[in-house]
């Protein structure tokens, strides 16, 4: 059954949504760990760690719930399932995981889904489009 054709986001707004939650989850970590001396500190050799960390949970449970993570909501973007409702918590934590690979999101169709969004079903839209696939 083929799936449904949803109008994608532009490449541009997605990576200033990944931004956007890299500083948020960067700012969250400096201030978790004690400063920005301790995070940029030969003593935290573990920081990036965890800012790929706060990355994960946010982003994950972001999407999840609110549909779209910290960044792609401030850049009015949001990801839905192709299959229609909302993104299913292990399918999210799936999807953006495999955006912390790289690699996935660098692979995609004509339609603009990368293989993170094929893998977890789910295709990233303007606020515009996720009102009209919602049917609001």
């Amino acid at each position: 059954m083929p799936e449904p054709a949803i109008e994608t986001a532009t490449w541009a707004r997605r990576v200033l949504a990944l931004v956007v939650d890299w500083i948020a989850c960067t700012f969250v970590v400096v201030v978790l760990v004690g400063g920005p001396a301790n995070y940029y500190g030969a003593d935290n050799q573990y920081a990036q760690l965890y800012v790929f960390a706060a990355y994960l949970v946010e982003a994950s449970l972001l999407t999840s719930l609110a549909g779209g993570s910290f960044g792609q909501l401030a850049t009015r973007l949001r990801v839905v399932s192709v299959s229609g409702g909302p993104v299913p918590l292990l399918r999210s934590v799936l999807r953006h995981a495999l955006v912390l690979l790289v690699i996935p999101p660098l692979v995609y169709r004509p339609d603009g889904r990368g293989l993170h969004d094929l893998a977890a079903g789910t295709a990233t839209v303007t606020l515009q489009t996720w009102r009209q696939h919602a049917g609001r």
